[in-house]
């Protein structure tokens, strides 16, 4: 896969994670105006943020309110923040990407984690642990999603499943997003293959719809793949793919 020089058409990922300072959004809402295929694409990349919000929230228990409330008195309000005068990110009326920092990975997973911060502690070193695991997904998703050289590239597999991969050569790393995917039944999951010249080599495994980061490098891969598998996995497909999809290039 080469690396494109980046341009409008490459910010949509950017813009759905809220990623755009104030003029690169305005400047990418006009662009929106005029082109179908970013419409679709940043849609597509708000509801992998969706879903991906919704597979790691969970509801705090009914103290938790009165907790927050009887401790709001005790803790000291941080001063307000000033932003320093900002340069135009503008060049000969092309729009410029800023690098995306690595804040912005932890921001988003703090946004989705918010609402169980306050009883974490309270329950336990699983739901701690469960809690990082979830942060450390969400900031890899978004490493991929928001870099400048983020390709996409969309399938649909024999089952019905619609299918994104986003890729970045950057990151070294893609992301699988699944939609409308049945439930693989009994004793069963679906495995995700990297087609390295034929030979497929496992890239992990979802069992539900939702977004996961593919395992192994998509570098030298030219296609990926979707099989019904026992579960756990097999070390080779067992089964005919429901799913070849080329990578993006």
């Amino acid at each position: 896969m080469k690396h494109q020089t980046t341009d409008a058409h490459t910010l949509a990922a950017a813009y759905a994670l809220g990623a755009l300072d104030d003029a690169e959004r305005k400047d990418f809402d006009a662009h929106l105006r005029t082109c179908e295929a970013c419409r679709q694409e940043a849609a597509e990349f708000q509801a992998t943020t969706a879903r991906l919000a919704a597979a790691v929230s969970q509801t705090p228990p009914t103290a938790a309110k009165a907790q927050v409330m009887a401790a709001i008195d005790g803790v000291r309000q941080l001063p307000p923040r000033i932003p320093a005068p900002s340069q135009a990110p503008l060049i000969g009326g092309v729009l410029r990407r800023r690098a995306v920092p690595l804040a912005l990975a932890a921001g988003v997973a703090a946004a989705v984690l918010g609402g169980v911060a306050v009883w974490q502690t309270q329950n336990g070193q699983d739901l701690r642990q469960q809690a990082r695991q979830a942060q450390q997904q969400l900031a890899a998703v978004n490493s991929v999603l928001a870099n400048p050289d983020a390709r996409t590239v969309h399938g649909k597999a024999a089952n019905g499943a619609m299918t994104t991969v986003v890729s970045s050569d950057q990151q070294d790393m893609a992301v699988f997003t699944a939609a409308n995917l049945p439930a693989p039944g009994a004793g069963k999951t679906y495995q995700l293959w990297l087609d390295h010249d034929g030979t497929m080599r496992p890239a992990g495994l979802i069992d539900r719809d939702g977004t996961v980061i593919l395992t192994g490098s998509p570098a030298d891969a030219g296609a990926v793949g979707l099989t019904l598998e026992p579960t756990g996995g097999s070390p080779q497909p067992t089964t005919p793919p429901l799913l070849l999809m080329a990578l993006p290039s």
